[in-house]
């Protein structure tokens, strides 16, 4: 026990000496090829040509999986913290635009697949597990929340009732468009779009077209048949 807990302190040692060290070098002077060099030595993987810009957080790196060809743009913060099995995976040229956020929080899994762009200000968050497939575009300011509280007592704080944490799959080749929510639970399913400021709280079918809070399905990319009301 006392050998882990030594390794764990060393180990988040080298992560903020380099993070500090490195950080903040911009990319005028070689910023993004002196942290996809020397990064190597505290992420759990660290693929060629990752372009990691400046002012960018990373915390509990050893959890981290970053693919060959990711983009990374400022005020990006990832954090593993909270279980030696978080696992926080971006795939070949995946893009994560400013101030996106991402929390895996306590054993959870957030996967990320190969060239998915994730826009401005996009808030994915843990407990539960976060699949998103290959080819989405996730549009600014959209929230993905795989926990929910309990609050069925009414005598209690909501904050003392604990979490669910159900997880969410967004499958291959989907778009949400601005401010989206997805709530936990919820799979949307290959090739969906989801409108602007749609709050998803149940599962999107296959190449559906939903919008509305909570969101509907109101047409099928795969035919045009119109399809309200039919999956209240």
């Amino acid at each position: 026990m006392k050998q882990q807990l030594y390794w764990k302190k060393m180990n988040r040692f080298k992560e903020v000496l380099l993070i500090n060290l490195l950080g903040n070098i911009p990319t005028i002077a070689f910023g993004p090829k002196l942290r996809n060099s020397l990064y190597r030595l505290i992420f759990a993987r660290l693929d060629n040509s990752v372009y990691i810009q400046n002012d960018v957080e990373f915390l509990n790196a050893s959890c981290i999986e970053i693919g060959s060809g990711a983009h990374i743009f400022k005020g990006v913060r990832i954090d593993a913290r909270g279980h030696e099995n978080n696992r926080v995976c971006l795939e070949n040229s995946v893009a994560l635009e400013k101030n996106v956020d991402i929390g895996a929080l306590d054993d959870t899994h957030i996967h990320i697949d190969q060239e998915t762009f994730i826009g401005p200000g996009v808030s994915i968050t843990g407990p539960g597990d976060v699949k998103i497939g290959k080819r989405c575009l996730i549009a600014a300011n959209t929230g993905i929340f795989a926990n929910n509280h309990n609050f069925a007592d009414p005598t209690k704080y909501i904050a003392e009732q604990g979490i669910t944490c159900k997880g969410i799959v967004i499958e291959d080749d989907c778009w949400l468009g601005h401010g989206v929510t997805v709530l936990d639970g919820v799979t949307i399913g290959k090739g969906s779009v989801i409108g602007a400021g749609a709050v998803v709280t149940k599962d999107i079918p296959p190449y559906s077209v939903a919008v509305g809070i909570p969101a509907k399905v109101v047409k099928s990319r795969i035919c045009d048949e119109l399809l309200i009301n039919s999956r209240d």
